[in-house]
C-alpha cells in the first residue's frame, strides 16, 4: 500500500511511473522521487530527472519558482529554488523517454528538532551528495521554510507556490531598519503600500506615519485612521524654514545668486532679533556676538523687519554692484508673498510662535486615533516640493532626538525618486541629507524610512541600500532590476529573475523584515480602503454617451489660485494647522474680495506693529480650537506619553 504526504505526493521510495497515480479522492498522486543530484557546488545543484513515455503524473512536477528538497541524510534536507529546466539533448522526443537537468539555487536546509518538528536554518551543514535523491518539497518542510517566529510577524498574504500557507513579515525589523517598495506602474504598490501601512499601526500603535503623497492618492485609503494636509489647510511658516530651504524657495529651485544668499544670512538673525525685542538693543547684540541666533534657528520674524533691513542697507550705498543685489534680492521677496502658491507659508494675518501647534498636527502629537497624516503634495508649487520635504523631514528626525525617542515617526516617501535622485547634481541637497540622515542614523533614535518607487535605478543608491527590506513587485526594466539584484544576497538572486513576470499584487520579498526571501501575493483589500478610492469613483460614473458640461473660468481660477473653489475664495478662509479642520468643518468666515483680502495678508506681513501672539496660560500649549480638544485628558490614550511641544521646539532651537 503507498503511503501519501500532506500535498499528495507518493512517499520516498515509491518508483512507479509507468500511469497516473490516483488517491481515493480520484486526485493525481505525484511521485515525490523523481531526480537524483548530478552536480553541486556551493550554491547551486543540477539534478537529473526522466520523464517516461507517456508518463502525465508529473508533467507538470518540475516548474521554475517551487522549492525542492534534497535528502542528504540523518533526516537533514537542503532546500533549493529550481530556477532554470532545461532537455538533456535539446529535443523532446514524445516516442519515447525523455531526460531533464534540474538547475536549483541552494537556499538553506531543514533538520528536525526534538519533537521531530521541521526547523529551517538560512546557512548549510552539509551538501548533497552525487547521486542524494531529490523531489518535490512536503508541506511541512515549505510551512517550516517561511514560518516567522517574531513576536512583530503578521499575515500580508500567501506563497504563490501554495495559497495555504502565510505570508508574514516582522513588523518591527522592517520599520526599525527601513523598507522600499518598488514596481512598475500599474502593478499595485500603492495598495501593497496601503496594506503594509495598516498592519504597522496595528502592530505598533505608538508609531506615527508621514506619508508625502504626491499624486492625492491616499486621502481614501485611510479614512478612519489618517488626517489629510493639503496646500488648502497648510500652514507651514516661512521662518521655520532652514536658510538653505527659504533660497531654494526664494529663487524656485533656480542656481542661487551668492551675493543675495549672504545678504540673507546677515539680514534674517537681525530681524528675529528685532521680533524678539528692542530694536537698538537687540541689534547691538547681533552684531556683537548674535546671542546664538542664526539664519537656521527656527525662530519667527517679521517680512517687514528683513525688508526694512535690506532697505536701509540699500540707501547707504551708491549704484555699486551690491546696490543691485539688494534690489534684485528685494524683489524677488516681493513677488514671493505675492504669489497665491505660496499661502501655505504665508498665510497667517499675524506672525506667531504657532510652530508647535503645526508639529502636533502633522506629527499626530497626540494620535487621538488617528496615527497617520497624508501630505499631499499635488498642491504646492513643484519646483519648491523639495523644499517643503527637506522641511518635514528634518523636523521628524529632530522631534524624535529631543523628545529623547518618545515620538516614533515613520516618513513615507512616495515617488522617493524625486527627492533624492540617483545623480546627485539633480533634486536639492538639504532634500537629500535630511532622508539620508533617517536612513543612516533614525534606527537609533525611533525615526524610520520607508521608500516607494517605480524607478529604483533613478534613486540614490546610497540611501536605497540603507533600506533591509525590500518588497520588490513587478519590474521590466534592465537598469531596475540590477539595482534590486545588488540588495539580495547572492543565495536568493534566482527569485529575482521572475521580476519582469510578477503578477498583479504578486511580489518577491527579502530582507530583514522576512524569514527567507519568498514569491508572495497579497490579501486584497476593501474597495473603500483602497487608494485613490475617490478617483476610481469618479472614473467610474462617466457616462460615454453625454458630454460632461465644463466651466472653463473654474477650471482658470483653480490654476491661478490653486486650492480655491470659486471667486470668494481666499487665503483667510484657509483652515490653518492646528485649527477645526481635522475633527470638523471649519467656522464660517465673512467673505470679502479675493484682491482685498490678499492685500490685507500682504500688510500683516510687511506691518512693522504685527504682534507676536502668545497663548494664554489657561489654554495649554496652543489657542487654537482643534489643540485644546485634542489636549484634553478624555482624548488622550493612558498608553501614550505626556509631553510638551513647547519644552521639545526650545530644546531643538537651542540644544
Amino acid at each position: 500500500m503507498n503511503s501519501y504526504d500532506q500535498l499528495g505526493y507518493k512517499a520516498v521510495g515509491s518508483r512507479d511511473q509507468s500511469r497516473v497515480n490516483r488517491a481515493p479522492d480520484g486526485s493525481i498522486i505525484r511521485n515525490r522521487t523523481e531526480g537524483h543530484v548530478i552536480e553541486c557546488d556551493g550554491m547551486h545543484a543540477v539534478i537529473s530527472a526522466s520523464m517516461r513515455k507517456n508518463e502525465t503524473a508529473s508533467e507538470d512536477y518540475w516548474s521554475v519558482g517551487m522549492l525542492i528538497s534534497i535528502s542528504v541524510g540523518d533526516g537533514v534536507r537542503t532546500i533549493g529554488m529550481l530556477h532554470k529546466i532545461e532537455s538533456d539533448n535539446d529535443v523532446w522526443d514524445t516516442e519515447g523517454d525523455n531526460h531533464m537537468k534540474i538547475h536549483v539555487e541552494l537556499v538553506g536546509e531543514i533538520t528536525n528538532d526534538a519533537a521531530g518538528k521541521p526547523r529551517f536554518n538560512g546557512g548549510i551543514s552539509a551538501y548533497p551528495h552525487l547521486g542524494a535523491i531529490a523531489h518535490r518539497i512536503r508541506s511541512a518542510d515549505l510551512s517550516a521554510v517561511f514560518e516567522n517566529s517574531d513576536a512583530s510577524a503578521v499575515k500580508i498574504g500567501t506563497l504563490s507556490q501554495n495559497s495555504d500557507i502565510p505570508a508574514l513579515i516582522a513588523i518591527d525589523a522592517m520599520i526599525s531598519r527601513h523598507f522600499a517598495v518598488v514596481g512598475t506602474t500599474g502593478v499595485g504598490k500603492s495598495s501593497t503600500v496601503t496594506l503594509l501601512m495598516r498592519k504597522i499601526i496595528e502592530a505598533r500603535p505608538d508609531m506615527r506615519i508621514l506619508i508625502l503623497d504626491p499624486h492625492n492618492e491616499f486621502s481614501s485609503a485611510f479614512p478612519d485612521k489618517s488626517i489629510v494636509v493639503s496646500d488648502s489647510n497648510l500652514d507651514l511658516p516661512f521662518w521655520a524654514f532652514r536658510l538653505e530651504e527659504f533660497v531654494e524657495v526664494l529663487f524656485r529651485g533656480n542656481d542661487h545668486i551668492p551675493a543675495e544668499v549672504d545678504i540673507l544670512r546677515d539680514m534674517i538673525p537681525r530681524a528675529k532679533q528685532l521680533f524678539k525685542g528692542d530694536e537698538r538693543t537687540t541689534i547691538r547684540r547681533a552684531q556683537k556676538d548674535g546671542t546664538g541666533i542664526t539664519a537656521d534657528t527656527p525662530l519667527p520674524y517679521r517680512m517687514s523687519d528683513l525688508v526694512r533691513l535690506i532697505d536701509d542697507a540699500l540707501g547707504k550705498l551708491g549704484n555699486g554692484e551690491q546696490r543691485s543685489h539688494l534690489k534684485s534680492l528685494l524683489a524677488r521677496i516681493n513677488a514671493l508673498t505675492s504669489d497665491p502658491n505660496f499661502r501655505f507659508m504665508f498665510s497667517k494675518t499675524t506672525i506667531e510662535d504657532n510652530l508647535d501647534g503645526v508639529l502636533s498636527t502633522i506629527f499626530r502629537v497626540p494620535a487621538n486615533g488617528k496615527p497617520i497624516t497624508v501630505f499631499q503634495l499635488n498642491g504646492i508649487p513643484s519646483e519648491v516640493v523639495n523644499a517643503v520635504v527637506s522641511v518635514l523631514c528634518r523636523l521628524a528626525f529632530d522631534l524624535a532626538v529631543w523628545s529623547n525617542s518618545k515620538i516614533k515617526t515613520l516618513v513615507l516617501c512616495e515617488e522617493a525618486h524625486r527627492y533624492i535622485p540617483a545623480n546627485k547634481a539633480d533634486g536639492f541637497a538639504p532634500t537629500r541629507q535630511a532622508i539620508a540622515r533617517i536612513a543612516k542614523e533614525g534606527r537609533k533614535y525611533g525615526v524610520s524610512l520607508g521608500v516607494v518607487t517605480q524607478r529604483p535605478g533613478e534613486l540614490d543608491e546610497t540611501i536605497l541600500s540603507q533600506c533591509n527590506t525590500f518588497v520588490a513587485m513587478r519590474l521590466g526594466n534592465d537598469i531596475d532590476q540590477s539595482i534590486v539584484r545588488k540588495a539580495i544576497s547572492g543565495a536568493s538572486r534566482s527569485y529575482l529573475n521572475f521580476l519582469p513576470s510578477l503578477a498583479n499584487r504578486e511580489a518577491i520579498m527579502f530582507g530583514q523584515g522576512v524569514n527567507t526571501p519568498m514569491r508572495m501575493r497579497f490579501v486584497n483589500i476593501p474597495q473603500h480602503e483602497l487608494p485613490a478610492n475617490h478617483l476610481m469613483e469618479e472614473a467610474g460614473s462617466r457616462d460615454d454617451n453625454v458630454e460632461i458640461p465644463i466651466d472653463i473660468g473654474t477650471v482658470l481660477h483653480k490654476i491661478r489660485f490653486p486650492g480655491g473653489g470659486s471667486a470668494s475664495d481666499s487665503m483667510t478662509d484657509i483652515a490653518p494647522l492646528g485649527g477645526t479642520y481635522v475633527d470638523e468643518q471649519p467656522a464660517s468666515i465673512p467673505q470679502q474680495p479675493t484682491s482685498d483680502r490678499f492685500d490685507t495678508v500682504r500688510q500683516s506681513l510687511f506691518s512693522e506693529t504685527t504682534p507676536l501672539r502668545r497663548p494664554s496660560p489657561s489654554s495649554g500649549a496652543s489657542s487654537s480650537p482643534i489643540r485644546q480638544k485634542e489636549s484634553s485628558p478624555a482624548a488622550q490614550s493612558s498608553e501614550e506619553p505626556q509631553r510638551s511641544a513647547n519644552s521639545i521646539i526650545s530644546r531643538f532651537r537651542k540644544p
